[in-house]
């Protein structure tokens, strides 16, 4: 059986799901970044004036668990960041896995 749901009703889903990820919010300069623990080396997302990057585990996984094309997983993302930040969030970014050094959280 399958179900038609609006976007407004999967943004819903998605950010109960990603709130439930218990991410930790790390401010450094301008940027705040999402990490699963304290002692994480890269993040998840990365946030601040350039838009949002995103790590393309987090993106998989979001667009498996919904059955959705990665660039729907990353907009409701870069909404969640949004809503959650309680700002606007310009773009959003997958980086590949050559370009990680995006998500290294600074000294």
């Amino acid at each position: 059986m399958k179900y038609l749901i609006t976007e407004s009703q999967l943004d819903k889903v998605i950010f109960r799901y990603l709130n439930n990820q218990d991410f930790i919010q790390i401010k450094r300069d301008l940027l705040t970044y999402f990490v699963n623990s304290e002692n994480d080396e890269y993040a998840q997302i990365k946030n601040g004036n350039f838009g949002c990057v995103i790590s393309p585990e987090l993106v998989e996984e979001i667009s498996s668990f919904f059955s959705l094309n990665k660039s729907d997983s990353e907009s409701a993302i870069g909404r969640w960041v949004g809503n959650t930040l309680q700002m606007k969030v310009n773009n959003t970014t997958t980086v590949g896995l050559m370009s990680a050094s995006w998500l290294k959280l600074p000294n």
